[in-house]
């Protein structure tokens, strides 16, 4: 049997270690980390951030991996763009992108340029008004909450939506707010320490699902005149769709998008933004909200899109408007 020497054995060891650590080397370099930011814990849109994540990684084979990381609302998203380097995904109404560049509402004493490098991939459900109650009467009117302590959380973009309903409908001075942060709100009604609470999510929302389970509930349904007033697109959430509300509740939504910035190359722009929509049939048949994405909602996107997305968009003939390119 013929014998190595140790210098031998040694030399084949460490090349046999390098081979190794090349190859670990070459699967980290190619592994493209993307951090995610939509929402609070518990939320839809922190569930869709799962899903999503799932939905890339599958699509990729786990070239891009995306980090979910929770987050006090879209405000708070759009925000972090002034810090944030490199892939950083986020998701946002496209009014708070554009009151950014303006240097508009909340980001008027937190004005950046930062904000001028915003850039567009694709939609994602829209955010949908939930009036949350105490009760079994399934549908109430807004008239309802007159004399409820109400809980509509802060420094979120669902926070700010709730308070201006109020004020435009003449609430304000009829109810009093309970200050907390909107994660608490499923809590606090079952405990009883509020009457109501307001969240802004896409339906079926799971901390109203969990609400709906343990308690009665009611939601606001608004009458076309309210909605009207409100400026925002009508939005109906089916009988059923929530535990004891029978009826079909009118709301209103608003879009939401998936942004990144110019931070971002134009690569790993244009594979999200395929894998997305190469992926949104599979995702809609787990959970139905993402049946609701179509083309033709990105041209709810403010700014202009990313160029990798264009590439993507152009190649797959989904028309964009000139105004995004």
């Amino acid at each position: 049997m013929r014998q190595f020497t140790p210098s031998f054995t040694r030399t084949l060891l460490a090349s046999a270690t390098a081979v190794l650590m090349g190859a670990a080397a070459f699967s980290a370099q190619a592994e493209t980390r993307v951090t995610y930011k939509s929402a609070s814990a518990g939320t839809a849109y922190y569930q869709m951030g799962v899903e999503l994540s799932e939905a890339i990684r599958k699509g990729t084979d786990g070239d891009i991996q995306l980090t979910l990381e929770e987050s006090q609302g879209s405000v708070q998203n759009v925000m972090e763009v002034m810090a944030r380097q490199g892939n950083y995904v986020f998701t946002t109404p496209p009014g708070l992108v554009e009151s950014a560049m303006a240097g508009e509402g909340p980001f008027a004493e937190r004005q950046s340029p930062r904000f001028q490098e915003i850039r567009g991939l694709f939609p994602i459900p829209a955010i949908t008004m939930h009036f949350v109650a105490a009760g079994g009467e399934g549908v109430i009117g807004l008239e309802d909450l007159e004399d409820k302590h109400i809980l509509i959380g802060r420094g979120t973009f669902g926070a700010r939506e709730a308070e201006r309903y109020l004020e435009l409908f003449d609430m304000m001075d009829k109810v009093r707010v309970a200050s907390a942060e909107i994660g608490s709100g499923p809590d606090a009604l079952k405990n009883g320490q509020i009457d109501a609470f307001v969240t802004a999510s896409s339906f079926p929302t799971p901390n109203v699902i969990e609400t709906a389970a343990s308690m009665s509930i009611s939601l606001v349904s608004l009458t076309d005149e309210q909605i009207e007033q409100t400026g925002a697109a009508r939005q109906t959430i089916p009988a059923g769709t929530y535990t004891g509300v029978d009826q079909d509740v009118e709301t209103t939504s608003l879009p939401v998008i998936a942004y990144t910035t110019t931070g971002m190359d134009d690569d790993t722009a244009y594979t999200l933004t395929k894998t997305f929509w190469e992926r949104r049939d599979a995702m809609a048949e787990e959970t139905a909200w993402w049946g609701s994405i179509t083309h033709d909602m990105v041209g709810n996107i403010a700014g202009s899109l990313h160029p990798g997305a264009v590439r993507y968009y152009d190649e797959a003939g989904i028309e964009i408007p000139d105004e995004l390119r």
